[in-house]
């Protein structure tokens, strides 16, 4: 890997390891590492967006699984969710994720951080049923709105929690007592 390129990937994941997500190394690799997001808790959607009063993946929370390239920033990551939830652009079976900011227009402006705070989020909040992983999810939605947040609500409700994000990512038992800031401190070598 070019020196510009691994300073880099260490830049951004030193700063996502000092925010204020939980991230856990795979094999102390800066290039590959598992993050804990949680569904962005906004009631509000887009005004034209038919939904019910409540946002469905309020509460969720996530294991994502982030594998950067040696190219990287020059070549997007590969994000993945790895435990279920259902989503018109998030493929249910592999947790693969439909972006196009993430896998079409990724530009080297980009970081980790802009993944958690802003496209992840905005991902969740304003799924786009024209662009499917999930055909199911997406016929739901654009057909049957209320229905479609009840099966987000009750995936949120079963496969969404802390519990089930530990253990999607294989996470021992006496690291889910860190609950903490993760620092270089807290690296997991077993979540490969």
């Amino acid at each position: 890997m070019a020196a510009p390129s691994k300073r880099r990937i260490e830049t951004d994941v030193m700063r996502l390891l000092m925010s204020d997500y939980e991230v856990n190394l795979v094999n102390d690799s800066m290039q590959e590492f598992y993050v804990r997001f949680y569904g962005p808790a906004e009631s509000e959607r887009c005004p034209c967006f038919p939904c019910s009063d409540s946002y469905p993946v309020r509460g969720g929370v996530w294991k994502i699984h982030v594998e950067l390239p040696d190219q990287y920033p020059f070549k997007s990551p590969s994000i993945g969710f790895m435990n279920k939830i259902f989503h018109p652009n998030i493929d249910e079976l592999s947790g693969s994720v439909c972006l196009d900011v993430i896998n079409q227009t990724w530009s080297p402006m980009f970081d980790m951080i802009n993944i958690f705070e802003v496209f992840l989020p905005q991902l969740l909040r304003y799924p786009n049923p024209n662009d499917p992983l999930n055909g199911e999810a997406a016929a739901l939605l654009m057909r049957h709105p209320k229905e479609y947040d009840a099966k987000v609500k009750e995936y949120v409700s079963r496969f969404a929690t802390k519990e089930a994000a530990d253990a999607a990512a294989g996470k021992d038992e006496d690291e889910d007592e860190d609950e903490e800031m993760s620092d270089i401190g807290s690296i997991s070598d077993d979540d490969a």
